[in-house]
C-alpha cells in the first residue's frame, strides 16, 4: 500500500510539471494532455483508485468552478446591452432544441439526450487564461454560458434528486431549498452592496492593499469552503456554491486585483491540472475495444457541437461570424456536468454501461476538438 502510494505521488508530480512540456510539443492546449495522461498512466498501472487522489480532484473541480467565477465581471453583464442577454438566451434555447431533436433522431438513451444540452463554463476560465479576458468572445461566451450554467446546474440537482427520491414531496423540498438558496444569495448581495457603499473602507479592511499575512487569500478560501459546506447541508450541487463564491470575491474584492492572479496561479498549477488528470485516469482505456464506444461517442461530440454552432447563427450580430463560432466552440465542453450525469445515470441502472463509455469519451473528445480548433481560429485572427 505504501509503494502504490508512492508510485502515485511520484507520478502525478512527474505528470503536473511535465504535461505543459507535452502540450508545447503536440502543439494542443494543456488540459486535453492532462486528461490523455491520465488515462494512459492509469492503464499501464502507475495510476489507481486512491481516496486521497479523488478527494483533491473533487477539490480540484471545485476550485475550477470557483476560478471560474472569479473570471466573472458581474457589473460588465448587469450593464450589458438588452440585446446581449436577449440573444444569449435565445443561443440557449436553439441549443436545447437542436440538441434534443437531434438526440431523438439518432435514437439516443434518454439520459445521453438530457446531458447534451448541458453548459459548464469551468473550461472557459483555462480559455479566458489563455487568450486573454479582453476578448470580446469570450466576454460573451462568459454571459451565456453564466446562464447556461445555472440552469444546466438546477438541471443537474433536480435530475439528481428525481432519480434519488422520485417524483414525491422529497423532490419539491429540494427543488425549494435550490430555490431559496440563490434567492438567499440574491438578497445577501443587495445587503453587501449596500453595506460597501455606506463603508467602502470595509473592503480595504477585509483584503488590504498592503498585507503580509496573505488576509486576501485566507478570506477567498474561507468563502470557497463555506459554501461548499452550505451546499452539502442543503443536499445540493456543490459546484453551484464554488462558483457562487467566485463570483462573490470578484464581485465585492475587484479592486485587489492581483488576488486573481494568487488564486489562479494555485489552481491552475496544482489542483486543477489533478482533477483533468483524474479525469484521464477515470476512463479505461481498454473500453476502446468494445465495438460501438468510439462510434457512439464520436457521433455524440458530433451532435453536441453542431447543436452549439448552428444555435450560435443568432449571436452573429454581436461581433461577427469568426466570434459566434468561437462562442459555441467555447461552450461545447461541459466536462464535469457530463461526467456527473453519466456517472448518476450509470449507478441507477438508467444508463448502460455502453452509453455511461459513449458519454465519457464524448466529454473528452469535445476538449480536445474544441480547443484545437479554437487555438487555429485564433491564431489567424491574431495573423491578419
Amino acid at each position: 500500500m505504501i509503494h502504490s502510494n508512492i508510485t502515485l505521488i511520484l507520478t502525478l508530480s512527474f505528470l503536473i510539471w511535465g504535461s505543459p512540456f507535452a502540450a508545447k510539443f503536440l502543439r494542443i492546449p494543456i488540459p486535453p494532455v492532462e486528461i490523455i495522461l491520465g488515462s494512459v498512466f492509469a492503464y499501464v498501472g502507475l495510476i489507481g483508485h486512491n481516496e486521497y487522489f479523488n478527494l483533491i480532484a473533487e477539490v480540484g473541480f471545485l476550485y475550477l468552478m470557483f476560478l471560474a467565477g472569479m473570471e466573472v465581471d458581474l457589473k460588465k453583464i448587469t450593464r450589458s446591452s438588452g440585446m446581449i442577454i436577449q440573444k444569449s438566451m435565445l443561443f440557449l434555447a436553439l441549443m436545447v432544441f437542436f440538441s434534443i431533436v437531434s438526440g431523438i433522431l439518432f435514437s439516443l438513451n434518454t439520459v445521453t439526450i438530457v446531458s447534451m444540452p448541458l453548459i459548464s463554463i469551468g473550461l472557459l476560465a483555462s480559455l479566458s487564461k489563455t487568450y486573454g479576458k479582453e476578448q470580446s468572445w469570450i466576454h460573451v461566451a462568459f454571459i451565456a454560458g453564466i446562464l447556461g450554467e445555472i440552469i444546466s446546474i438546477a438541471a443537474l440537482t433536480i435530475f439528481d434528486a428525481a432519480i434519488t427520491t422520485g417524483f414525491n414531496i422529497s423532490l419539491v423540498i429540494k427543488v425549494g431549498y435550490l430555490v431559496l438558496f440563490i434567492a438567499s444569495v440574491y438578497l445577501l448581495y443587495r445587503l453587501l452592496r449596500l453595506l460597501f457603499w455606506w463603508f467602502p473602507e470595509l473592503k480595504h479592511t477585509l483584503v488590504p492593499k498592503f498585507d503580509i499575512s496573505d488576509q486576501d487569500i485566507r478570506l477567498s478560501m474561507a468563502l470557497f469552503f463555506i459554501l461548499i459546506a452550505v451546499m452539502l447541508s442543503l443536499e445540493l450541487e456543490l459546484a453551484l456554491g464554488a462558483f457562487i463564491a467566485g463570483v462573490a470575491i470578484s464581485v465585492f474584492f475587484h479592486h485587489e486585483k492581483k488576488l486573481e492572479e494568487k488564486m489562479s496561479s494555485l489552481g491552475f498549477g496544482f489542483l486543477v491540472p489533478l482533477f483533468f488528470i483524474h479525469v484521464g485516469a477515470s476512463f479505461d482505456l481498454e473500453s476502446l475495444m468494445v465495438g460501438g464506444v468510439v462510434s457512439g461517442a464520436l457521433l455524440i461530440t458530433f451532435l453536441m457541437i453542431a447543436s452549439r454552432v448552428l444555435a450560435a447563427v443568432v449571436l452573429k450580430g454581436i461581433s461577427g461570424s469568426k466570434d459566434a463560432l468561437l462562442i459555441a466552440l467555447s461552450l461545447s465542453m461541459p466536462l464535469t456536468l457530463l461526467v456527473a450525469v453519466a456517472t448518476i445515470g450509470h449507478e441507477t441502472k438508467l444508463l448502460d454501461t455502453l452509453s455511461y463509455y459513449q458519454l465519457i469519451l464524448a466529454s473528452i473528445f469535445e476538449i480536445l476538438v474544441s480547443m484545437i480548433i479554437i487555438k487555429i481560429l485564433q491564431a489567424k485572427r491574431d495573423s491578419d
